[in-house]
């Protein structure tokens, strides 16, 4: 039953949009908030690590500077958000510590997500995040971005951190009850979709459509975003953000909304990834006992690191050589070179003595490698 590919679910990226953060633009809505603080909860109860990605900041920015319509010049909308920003993060930290659970304020740009160094740095923070039992909260960083905020929709983010963050699904809460044949407002005979394939052409056609005047987005950038995820692995629901119990009923299993599902298992995809995707800048010789433990699964230590060849930073594709030259591996490698020489054959507890700091114990993590 695929609905049990959600309920087996042990990590999610939970996306809301702009009109049910804000009631449709009228402002904060706080018992919306309080609910999905609540069922979140429940969520961490049963041991699922959740990253909430959040719309409405500039939304909740205009109904604070009392604007009615969503100005187009992009230093207001700049000036909005950071307004805006400031009560949703508040009233965020609040309904979560009444539940007991911290919560962490994270702002990307999609530069964040395409720079290799930046890409493994908000990786790093997150998994840490979600490690500590918080609740990362994340958005746009409206402030200081140009293009995104007048292209850019969280539906896209959200995707976009499922991948980052190796998420098994991506829910997509919105004020409409899932993907339908077409557009229920105007078509009295179009019908809910309750599963289909992430992915299908077909399915951009049936969801064509713009956003309201608090967001940018609309169910093509839904479908689309759900193509995204699914090209890392993770499955994607779209439902309604204002259904009784929404997010404890998809952990149950039970089928709400529309589940558009990935063909290729979460691991194979990032794998694949991995393989065919990536320039490398660097080789590292291993000596015979790290190349035994990356063919056993394991992530690559410094101390079995015997050379480092080529100039690159932190976040660099790699080839990791046997003795005898033979790539056996590939992955993002977690120091640059210049640290990656200093710390090569040494043990792991030895990284910060000799840096000053540590990013990681593993120069590769087992995630990041791909055997050749």
């Amino acid at each position: 039953m695929a609905t049990t590919r959600i309920a087996e679910a042990k990590r999610l990226v939970i996306k809301v949009g702009s009109a049910l953060v804000t009631n449709n633009g009228e402002g904060l809505d706080l018992n919306a908030i309080n609910e999905w603080a609540r069922q979140i909860a429940l969520l961490r109860q049963d041991n699922k690590e959740v990253v909430l990605v959040s719309s409405g900041a500039i939304a909740c920015g205009m109904q604070r500077l009392g604007w009615s319509k969503r100005p187009s010049a992009v230093h207001e909308l700049q000036a909005c958000a950071a307004v805006g920003q400031m009560g949703l993060v508040q009233v965020y930290e609040s309904a979560f510590a009444s539940h007991g659970l911290h919560t962490a304020q994270v702002l990307l740009t999609h530069d964040d997500l395409s720079d290799r160094k930046r890409y493994l740095n908000a990786r790093s923070t997150l998994t840490t995040l979600l490690g500590l039992g918080v609740v990362p909260i994340i958005n746009e960083n409206d402030t200081v971005i140009t293009d995104e905020i007048k292209f850019g929709d969280n539906d896209t983010l959200g995707a976009l951190v499922a991948n980052l963050v190796d998420a098994d699904c991506l829910i997509i809460l919105t004020d409409q009850q899932g993907l339908f044949t077409a557009d229920p407002r105007k078509d009295a005979s179009a019908t809910l979709i309750s599963e289909a394939r992430a992915g299908d052409p077909a399915l951009e056609a049936m969801a064509g459509g713009a956003g309201s005047q608090y967001g940018k987005g609309g169910m093509i950038t839904k479908v689309i975003a759900a193509k995204r995820a699914a090209s890392s692995g993770a499955h994607t629901v779209i439902a309604n953000g204002r259904e009784l119990d929404v997010m404890p009923r998809l952990a149950l299993g039970e089928s709400v909304g529309t589940l558009l599902i990935a063909e290729t298992p979460r691991l194979s995809a990032r794998k694949q990834w991995l393989a065919d995707h990536l320039q490398l800048n660097g080789k590292l010789i291993l000596d015979a006992g790290a190349v035994k433990a990356l063919r056993a699964g394991k992530s690559l230590l410094p101390i079995g690191v015997v050379e480092v060849q080529g100039e690159f930073e932190r976040g660099a594709a790699v080839a990791c050589l046997s003795p005898e030259g033979i790539e056996v591996a590939r992955g993002l490698i977690n120091y640059g070179s210049s640290d990656s020489r200093r710390i090569a054959r040494r043990a792991s507890q030895d990284i910060e003595a000799i840096l000053g700091y540590i990013d990681e114990s593993e120069i590769v993590h087992r995630d990041n490698l791909i055997l050749r």
